[in-house]
């Protein structure tokens, strides 16, 4: 949890950039007090250490470094299928990340885009589908293993619950959107499927999802994710605008992001982890999030250089597409 000097130093620096943009101490005085005073009575706490050990350390593995299939392998098998389980766990990985979508009548399936049409050889938004449309979609047809999965098919968040549950992985859910729906769907499998709450953590980009998980369920294990610079620059590093102006705009918005994910909204919704892109990782980083009672968890760890950086010197977690080769380093 931050200490009481962290509290100090950043409100009174919030005072002071309000104080600058008001001009008028009152207000900057009322403002400040109002967010510290949201902050304190809507902030939910951590779940307990051990619990929260329990998932990112499974099976008390302090000393080997715990490895997530990035959509179950999507390089090693069709991303988010069944049989990407089967060959995450068969390839030694701990856990599994997996992305989270709904179908037209409302049942939550393993999707990570909003369309089919990446993955299957189908077309269309995953929302305008039904399920028993789904279910017609080859989810292998465009992988790079196509011949061996053939007729693969997209799974329902129960059938991939109880595949990992078999296999005992660990699962990130990757909720994306729809947070009163995820926290819906997902409460009912963690009451239906109660092993999740020591072998299992949602995590999200929007701070929403996470809140409104553990306002559905206070004792779900959550992990925000983030990558600096997202809103302003493409993942390659790219503007993601040619306008200076709107670059400059974007480029303010993204500091004012990563002060809110590393200062505010990690606390607020009381997470366990912290999911980060992996460029941006270091031992000091790993430190700082330590000291709070946080764990760093980096993504899409894709070759082995890189994979042996994170087992033998910052010795946290990782995500990655391949558990067997070196592959497109993607993100």
């Amino acid at each position: 949890m931050l200490q009481l000097g962290d509290e100090l130093l950043y409100f009174s620096v919030l005072f002071l950039l309000v104080l600058l943009g008001t001009r008028s101490a009152l207000g900057a005085s009322a403002s400040t007090a109002s967010l510290y005073v949201f902050v304190v009575m809507f902030r939910f706490p951590q779940v307990p250490s051990d619990q929260a050990s329990r998932v990112l350390r499974p099976n008390g593995a302090l000393s080997a470094v715990p490895v997530l299939a990035r959509c179950a392998g999507s390089h090693d098998a069709p991303e988010n299928t069944i049989a990407a389980i089967r060959e995450a766990s068969r390839n030694g990985a701990t856990g599994v990340e997996l992305d989270l979508g709904f179908t037209a009548d409302g049942v939550p399936v393993l999707m990570q885009d909003e369309t089919v049409d990446r993955t299957t050889n189908g077309s269309g938004a995953v929302s305008k589908l039904q399920l028993a449309q789904l279910r017609r979609l080859d989810a292998a047809a465009r992988h790079r293993l196509r011949d061996k999965f053939s007729g693969e098919k997209v799974p329902t968040l129960q059938e991939a619950i109880k595949e990992c549950i078999k296999h005992q992985l660990t699962i990130f859910f990757d909720v994306k959107d729809d947070p009163d729906k995820a926290a819906s769907a997902l409460s009912e499998m963690y009451k239906k499927y109660p092993v999740l709450y020591n072998s299992s953590i949602v995590c999200s980009f929007e701070p929403k999802v996470i809140y409104k998980m553990r306002q559905a369920d206070p004792k779900v294990v959550t992990a925000l994710a983030h990558r600096p610079w997202s809103l302003s620059r493409h993942i390659d590093g790219t503007p993601r605008s040619l306008s200076s102006w709107s670059q400059f705009c974007t480029a303010v918005l993204d500091v004012l992001l990563d002060w809110a994910h590393h200062h505010l909204l990690w606390r607020l919704c009381g997470i366990s982890a912290f999911l980060v892109q992996k460029d941006f990782i270091s031992l000091d980083y790993v430190h700082y999030w330590a000291e709070r009672g946080v764990e760093v968890v980096g993504w899409t760890v894709n070759t082995a250089v890189e994979k042996q950086f994170y087992q033998d010197m910052l010795k946290i977690s990782y995500i990655t597409d391949s558990l067997l080769e070196d592959c497109d380093p993607r993100y």
